[in-house]
C-alpha cells in the first residue's frame, strides 16, 4: 500500500482538473444491519498506511480515542474510527491509516484497506438529508461505483475537532472585530464543521456572511449576484467582497471554482482566499496557479480573520479603532 501512497507529484497534477484520489477502507460489519460499508479518504491526508503498532493507553481522552503511539519521534493520537462512528463491529482493526492535515498527524484504527481509485468531483454528490442524519454529519459525499457499491467520504474536519482538546472559545478571543456589515464574504465548505467556524469567525468580525456547500452551489450564486448586479448597474464586485472556498468539495471542487472566477470578467477585482485543511505547500502553490490570491488553514480563526481584513482592504488603523 505504501507505493499506492509515493507518487505526490503526479497527484498534484490533478489540481485544476476537478478530479481526486480517494483510499478506500472499511470499518467492519455492523452488526446492527449486517453490511459492511465502504468509506473514503482523500489521498492528499493519508502519509502512510501501516499494521496497528502498539498503542499505549492516555488518559482523560474522548472514547474513540485508543490511545498514543510513537511514530519516528513522534507522539500521535489514534482514533478508532468504528467506535467514533458508532458502528458496533468486533473484528479486529489491524490496520492503521496515517493521516497528516491541517498541521496535525494522527492515526486511524480500520478493518482493512482496499484501494486508490481517481473519481472526478463531478461524480461524488452532496450526501442526502437521511444520510447525513444516520451519520450524524459525518459523511460530506457519496459516490456509486461501477460494482454497484456506495462510497461515504469522511468529514476529517469533523473528527479533528471532536477528538481534541482545543478550546472552540478561546480561539476566537484573538479576532479583532471590525463592525462591517457592508461587506459581505461568500464561502463554500462541505465540512458543516468547518462551515460553522467561518460563519462564527464572521459574526464576531461583524462582517455578513453567504454560505454554501461545494463550489457548484457557490458558482450558482456568484452568476445570480452577477445577474443582479449587471440589471442595477453596478458590479458584481459591490455585492461580493470575497469568495472564501475550501478545495475538496463534491461536484466541483475550490480549484475550478477559482478558475471560473478568475476568468469570467463579471467578477474581476473579487479577491479569492483559500481556505483548506490540505496544508502542504504543494497545495498552496497549486491553489496559487488557478488564480487564488492567498491561502490559509483552517482551524485557525486568528489567521483567518487577519487574512480577511487584509483582502478586504479594511485598514489596520480602523480594525485597531472598532476594539479600542
Amino acid at each position: 500500500m505504501s507505493e499506492l501512497l509515493r507518487n505526490i507529484d503526479a497527484r498534484t497534477k490533478l489540481a485544476g482538473t476537478n478530479k481526486l484520489e480517494i483510499l478506500l477502507f472499511f470499518l467492519g460489519v455492523d452488526q446492527r444491519t449486517g453490511r459492511r460499508e465502504t468509506y473514503g479518504i482523500n489521498v492528499f491526508k493519508v502519509r502512510e498506511v501501516m499494521r496497528t503498532p502498539k498503542i499505549t493507553a492516555a488518559p482523560d481522552m474522548p472514547s474513540s480515542v485508543e490511545g498514543m503511539v510513537s511514530l519516528r519521534g513522534a507522539l500521535v493520537p489514534v482514533i478508532d474510527l468504528a467506535k467514533y462512528s458508532g458502528i458496533s463491529a468486533d473484528t479486529p482493526r489491524e490496520i492503521m491509516i496515517v493521516t497528516e492535515y491541517n498541521g496535525h498527524t494522527q492515526g486511524f484504527l480500520v478493518e482493512g484497506v482496499d484501494t486508490i481509485l481517481r473519481l472526478d468531483w463531478s461524480k461524488m454528490r452532496v450526501p442526502p438529508e437521511m444520510l447525513l442524519a444516520q451519520t450524524g454529519g459525518l459523511v460530506t459525499a457519496v459516490t456509486e461505483l461501477e460494482d454497484a457499491r456506495l462510497v461515504m467520504m469522511m468529514d476529517v474536519e469533523k473528527i479533528l475537532s471532536e477528538t481534541t482538546s482545543i478550546d472552540q472559545e478561546i480561539m476566537y478571543r484573538s479576532v479583532v472585530p471590525l463592525d462591517r456589515p457592508d461587506l459581505t464574504v461568500f464561502y463554500c465548505d462541505d465540512s458543516s464543521v468547518a462551515r460553522k467556524q467561518i460563519e462564527k469567525t464572521l459574526a464576531v468580525m461583524g462582517v455578513k456572511g453567504v454560505s454554501a456547500v461545494n463550489g457548484r452551489q457557490m458558482w450558482d450564486e456568484m452568476e445570480k449576484i452577477a445577474a443582479y448586479a449587471a440589471s442595477v448597474g453596478k458590479p458584481a464586485s459591490h455585492f461580493v467582497n470575497l469568495v472564501l472556498t475550501d478545495i475538496e468539495m463534491p461536484e466541483m471542487d475550490g480549484y475550478i471554482l477559482t478558475k471560473k472566477i478568475k476568468s469570467d470578467p463579471r467578477f474581476a477585482g473579487v479577491p479569492i482566499v483559500m481556505h483548506s485543511s490540505l496544508s502542504g505547500m504543494s497545495n498552496q502553490k497549486l491553489g496559487e496557479s488557478v488564480g487564488v490570491d492567498e491561502y490559509v488553514p483552517k482551524f485557525e480563526p486568528q489567521r483567518l480573520s487577519e487574512t480577511l481584513k487584509r483582502r478586504l482592504g479594511v485598514p489596520e488603523v480602523a480594525a485597531l479603532a472598532q476594539v479600542g
